[in-house]
């Protein structure tokens, strides 16, 4: 199905206040998330590189004990097996890429 129409999907909340509706490719998942502000990514790892893309808000996001605040137009690549987490400082709109397909968020 190469044509989507992303409020199509379902919404889901995977963490309290993460949002997310999840479209997968043949090989990737993109997570579209809304966030609340002071939402909390509690520190986890998986085998999937992330690829974090900030579109609205402020978010402070942790990788491998590197702390940075992220805003719009910011990118974040969390390798695979890294340990992150994270905190919405502000209400945040975030798309993130995930390889390989996030099986989880189905």
């Amino acid at each position: 199905m190469p044509f989507i129409q992303l409020n199509d999907q379902p919404l889901r909340e995977v963490f309290p206040g993460f949002q997310g509706r999840f479209v997968h490719s043949t090989h990737m998942t993109f997570a579209h998330w809304t966030i609340r502000a002071g939402a909390v990514l509690p520190e986890h790892a998986h085998a999937h590189e992330q690829v974090v893309n900030m579109l609205e808000g402020e978010f402070q996001l942790t990788v491998a004990g590197d702390t940075r605040r992220l805003g719009p137009a910011s990118v974040a690549i969390i390798p695979s097996n890294a340990i992150h987490s994270g905190r919405a400082i502000t209400d945040c709109r975030i798309m993130d890429a995930f390889y390989p397909i996030r099986e989880d968020y189905r």
